[in-house]
């Protein structure tokens, strides 16, 4: 009998065992402990930028740049209409109006055309989203909307990624990465913030800490958050940081093989990358032949012990986002939209698999 495949889980070993119970036999388990410091560091160097702030997740991250960055009521904040909710709900928090941005049919993401076509005098802030793992156009929505407006990546998704040269993260105002458990590298929950400004950096450390005085202990001149990262989150971090370019090679085999298998399926759309992306392929994800069931396929994979799971909902569609009009190509992608098992761990036989029993079902 074939094993379960989900259609993601971590990769932890005996390296990522000896960073925690090393961390919690030091005492040092809070986010005073320096496994956070240096996990900040090593983060910073790798994504290429000068700053990098833990925080206790993605979503965390999001909401802070943006207090940060003094956004709030009477601003409008775009975002692509096709995200996680959480890009979404960290603008409501500030007060600011979630504006949403149809994606382009190709890549996924925000375009400049796509922004243009919601750009107002409120806009104050656009969030490029790296969906999947695949980079935005984050330098061609800069020159759209100048210097007046901030450009925040929600890079959660896209760890290792490159544009034009440069890594996710280091593309826009900040960038906000994710640590769930299903990501690239993970910390169970959690989130690092990267910027290029020393003065964000520090602003972005004092309000994540309650806002506290760093001259007058628990004194807090406004209000802030508890929205730190452990010494013991931070401890698996660094052991995962050592893992990050194996994982990301095998992220990459894993999209060739499903390509593969797949290339000749007709109907079947795989994401694509724009010139000079090159995407993390954190999940791969497929849009099924128009007018197949999406559902009816993933109960079907169920059956065969395959996980696979949908689209996100079109932030337009939910309740609390509902001002914004349909926009056609998110909801196109919610509808046809398929995401395979994407696990580093998975095995060419396992992709193979995987791609069989679909074309079974697209018969």
């Amino acid at each position: 009998m074939r094993r379960f495949i989900p259609v993601a889980e971590p990769v932890l070993g005996e390296a990522e065992v000896r960073a925690v119970a090393e961390c919690v036999r030091s005492g040092w388990i809070s986010p005073l402990s320096s496994s956070v410091r240096e996990f900040e560091e090593r983060f910073a160097a790798y994504c290429g930028v000068s700053e990098a702030v833990a925080v206790s997740s993605g979503t965390a991250g999001l909401h802070l740049v943006l207090v940060a960055l003094g956004l709030g009521y009477g601003d409008e904040v775009i975002i692509p209409d096709m995200t996680f909710v959480a890009t979404a709900n960290a603008v409501a928090y500030t007060g600011a109006r979630v504006v949403t941005a149809d994606v382009d049919p190709r890549t996924w993401n925000i375009t400049p055309e796509t922004v243009a076509r919601v750009l107002t005098r409120r806009t104050k802030a656009v969030i490029p989203v790296h969906l999947f793992g695949n980079p935005a156009d984050v330098e061609g929505i800069k020159r759209l909307v100048g210097r007046k407006v901030v450009v925040i990546e929600d890079a959660a998704e896209s760890h290792g990624a490159v544009f034009r040269g440069r890594k996710t993260g280091a593309l826009g105002t900040a960038g906000v990465f994710s640590f769930y458990a299903n990501k690239l590298i993970t910390t169970g929950e959690g989130g690092m913030i990267t910027c290029r400004s020393r003065g964000l950096g520090r602003r972005l450390r004092f309000l994540l800490d309650q806002a506290m005085d760093p001259n007058r202990r628990y004194y807090h001149p406004e209000i802030g958050f508890n929205y730190r990262l452990t010494g013991m989150q931070a401890a698996l971090g660094i052991a995962q940081m050592r893992r990050i370019k194996s994982l990301l090679s095998a992220k990459h085999r894993i999209a060739k093989w499903y390509q593969e298998f797949l290339k000749d399926k007709r109907g079947l759309e795989f994401q694509q990358q724009q010139s000079g992306a090159e995407s993390s392929w954190w999940m791969v994800s497929i849009l099924l032949p128009k007018g197949v069931d999406r559902r009816r396929i993933e109960q079907k994979l169920k059956r065969c012990g395959i996980e696979t799971r949908p689209f996100f909902h079109p932030i337009s569609s939910l309740p609390m986002f509902s001002k914004n009009p349909e926009r056609p190509v998110a909801r196109q992608l919610f509808t046809r939209g398929l995401t395979l098992p994407s696990g580093a761990k998975l095995s060419r036989k396992d992709v193979q698999w995987i791609c069989h029993a679909l074309r079974k079902e697209l018969v």
